[in-house]
């Protein structure tokens, strides 16, 4: 599925794997495989070229315990070669999904280029780099833009100049706060942006659990990215931000259930197919005690009683308050039209 579909077709899924492979290319094909056996449409890398993108001088956002290695040197591990990436992304491909990832500088750009992307997702910290955006902007191919760290000033000028490159874009409410905590969810900015940019808009998760991405859905999100990780327990910066495979499997069913609901609105106008089923649970009027010739009837003697149709309508009790009985009823018979006055 491409972005030009997304408007008109299912919620796209990605499951970002990110550094979850903590450099393991053998845990990274682990994870394309476990995601592939979910309903999702993409898995995720990023991918980082460390001298390019990083110094010795940037600061750890999440400190990994027991590991004393700078983030430069964090980054490092985190590289594949080419070839790995050619690898990871066939592999992606020979199981259904879709091999997407995040350039970390102009230098990964230019690799997945080579790898031959249908598009690129543009990571929070980077939604402001024009030089970027305009290299990837070259390629032609559709961008997905996160919000996380912008203000809707700097989105305005950022989606301003894709809109002048004629790139398909798109964009995810993102909040960079990990976890991200519910009162940071952001969830109105979906139809704020949909309404502000008339782009397909999406969410970027980082709760650490489901019912955002479902909240998400629900109001409309055409896009859907969540970390994953065999084991919230595992030691890495995305950890308690990220759901497990199950989850995911779980998030990426419930979505595809929530989607076929929204596609498929009920006619209240029209209830003729109820037609049975009410003649079964709706009711008539009843009598609750044994009443003589003479009575006149109260509120205080009606019952109402299935099945429909045999009594008066209990639409209609106003009209019998007050009117005389002309025979003897017993408790709990019906009453009609014949029994009074």
């Amino acid at each position: 599925m491409t972005l030009t579909h997304i408007m008109e077709s299912d919620v796209f899924i990605i499951g970002e794997i990110g550094q979850a492979h903590d450099g393991n290319l053998g845990v990274a094909h682990s994870y394309i495989d476990a995601l592939a056996d979910t309903k999702i449409n993409a898995a995720k890398f990023q991918v980082h070229i460390a001298e390019a993108e990083s110094s010795i001088y940037e600061p750890f956002r999440i400190p990994i315990p027991y590991l004393n290695e700078s983030r430069m040197e964090y980054w490092k591990r985190m590289e594949f070669t080419p070839d790995q990436w050619f690898g990871l992304k066939n592999h992606c491909e020979e199981r259904g999904l879709e091999f997407i990832a995040t350039p970390s500088c102009l230098a990964a750009a230019d690799l997945l280029i080579k790898l031959g992307v249908q598009k690129f997702k543009v990571g929070s910290g980077d939604t402001s780099n024009l030089l970027l955006l305009q290299h990837i902007a070259n390629t032609g191919k559709d961008i997905i833009l996160s919000s996380g760290m912008s203000s809707k000033q700097e989105l305005d000028v950022t989606i301003q100049f894709l809109k002048s490159k004629n790139n398909k874009i798109s964009l995810l409410q993102c909040t960079s706060s990990y976890p991200t905590k519910t009162d940071q969810w952001g969830l109105n900015l979906i139809q704020e942006y949909k309404d502000r940019y008339n782009i397909p808009i999406g969410f970027s998760d980082h709760s650490g659990g489901t019912v955002a991405c479902l909240a998400a859905a629900n109001l409309g999100a055409q896009i859907l990215e969540f970390h994953v990780v065999f084991d919230k327990r595992i030691a890495g910066p995305d950890s308690t931000s990220s759901i497990t495979i199950d989850q995911a499997a779980t998030l990426a069913e419930s979505v595809r259930l929530i989607e076929t609901a929204l596609k498929n609105p009920v006619n209240k106008t029209d209830n003729s197919s109820f037609s049975d089923l009410k003649d079964i649970f709706e009711k008539s009027l009843a009598i609750n005690k044994k009443l003589s010739k003479g009575h006149y009837l109260s509120i205080k003697d009606l019952e109402t009683k299935k099945p429909k149709g045999r009594g008066i309508s209990v639409k209609e009790y106003e009209m019998v308050i007050g009117k005389q009985l002309n025979k003897d009823l017993d408790q709990w018979a019906f009453l009609t039209e014949n029994d009074i006055y």
